[in-house]
Order: C-alpha cells, then sequence, then structure tokens
C-alpha cells in the first residue's frame, strides 16, 4: 500500500482516479488513523494507517 499526499478539500474519502484521498477537520486531534476493515461486519481492522499530512488553515470562532 502505497501513501502519498493529498489536497485538503473535499473532506471525506474520494476516489481521485489513481486512489482514495483521505481528508477530514478536527481542531484539536494530535493523531489520526485510517482504519481499514476487510469486511463490513469485521470488528478487527486489518490495517492502520497514520495520517500524517497536515494543512494548518485559520479558522474563525464567533
Amino acid at each position: 500500500m502505497k501513501k502519498r499526499p493529498g489536497p485538503p478539500y473535499p473532506l471525506g474519502a474520494t476516489w481521485d482516479g489513481v486512489g482514495v484521498n483521505c481528508s477530514l477537520f478536527s481542531e484539536d486531534a494530535e493523531w489520526v488513523e485510517l482504519c481499514l476493515f476487510p469486511s463490513r461486519d469485521a470488528t478487527k481492522g486489518r490495517h492502520r494507517i497514520p495520517l500524517t499530512e497536515r494543512t494548518t488553515q485559520t479558522v474563525s470562532r464567533r
């Protein structure tokens, strides 16, 4: 499995014609892993992939 940087948008998992770009938002996360399961009813993940790419954007708080 090959991991490469991707764009921050759109959020979610998006097929880009070559692979899947996974993008998410969190104000306070220190660590994120993508867990892949072998089937819908599986209770244990087969792969855990650390998502280490980061895009810092200023968020306006009201």
